[in-house]
């Protein structure tokens, strides 16, 4: 015996609602765990870098610099740590929370630098930043007139070079890791973009030189990869690890508040780089 068409029509509506019940209970469950994994993951990201950021505070209350270099490395050091702790505290992504790291990890090659400075023991490795592979380093002493005065570039810290850089890209282009009279790399952090006049610096500074292997027409698109360099911090005594990426990308460093006398001597000067 058949059941009557009226029986059939809401046994039929009900196994439809149970379905669509059914999809919107794995739909809504699916985007639960989505999100609570999307939650987990930013949170395991903003630990990590918390890590970098209380080692790097730790290092800069424990050293007082003892000369030139060593204390406008701390200072630079110091600086990045303030800056690290903003960007973590607004980090709303898993890729902010990556590059507060970086910054602070920027600041731990400070640490590092002024150490050596200071003829300290390095310390333990340091994880490489963005760019910092692709960016080479300065392997030998240069002194170039520019726009009026003498830019220096040494592998090592002196009053005449008492500005350190750990390598990496700025507004998008390679600065090789060294120690410079100037930092003739700091407008373009600032402003974001880089003056003619800084290509000029940079092939009379580093035209040549072993552990930069690209010139000026890379540096002009950013696409050095120091492959003739051997421009691997790794390699070298104020390197650890490998790196990848863009540094100072859309990075905010703060006010950059020590960009005024760099190297407790006089007064910077940026001619030739226009903005």
């Amino acid at each position: 015996m058949r059941p009557p068409e009226g029986v059939v029509k809401v046994e039929a509506l009900l196994l439809v609602v149970l379905v669509i019940a059914a999809v919107v209970f794995l739909v809504v469950r699916s985007q639960k765990n989505a999100a609570a994994k999307s939650a987990s993951t930013l949170d395991d990201a903003k630990a990590d870098a918390r890590q970098s950021i209380e080692r790097l505070a730790g290092q800069i209350y424990n050293l007082t610099g003892s000369d030139t270099p060593s204390k406008q490395a701390l200072a630079d050091a110091s600086e990045r740590n303030i800056a690290a702790g903003s960007q973590i505290e607004q980090a709303k992504t898993v890729e902010q929370a990556r590059l507060a790291k970086q910054t602070a990890l920027e600041g731990l090659y400070y640490i590092r630098a002024a150490r050596l400075a200071m003829g300290m023991d390095p310390g333990p490795e340091i994880q490489g930043i963005d760019g910092q592979k692709s960016a080479g380093q300065v392997t030998e002493d240069r002194k170039v007139d520019f726009e009026g005065r003498q830019v220096e570039a040494s592998p090592n810290p002196s009053d005449r070079t008492p500005n350190y850089y750990p390598g990496g890209k700025v507004a998008g282009r390679p600065v090789p890791a060294g120690w410079y009279s100037e930092p003739w790399w700091r407008p373009a952090l600032v402003a974001g973009a880089w003056g003619v006049g800084s290509m000029f610096l940079f092939s009379a500074m580093f035209s040549g030189m072993a552990g930069v292997g690209y010139g000026e027409q890379e540096f002009a698109s950013g696409t050095g990869d120091g492959s003739e360099g051997g421009g691997d911090m790794g390699d070298s005594d104020m390197g650890g690890g490998d790196a990848g990426g863009d540094m100072g990308g859309g990075e905010d460093y703060g006010a950059m508040g020590d960009g005024g006398d760099m190297s407790g001597g006089g007064d910077m000067d940026f001619g030739g780089f226009d903005f």
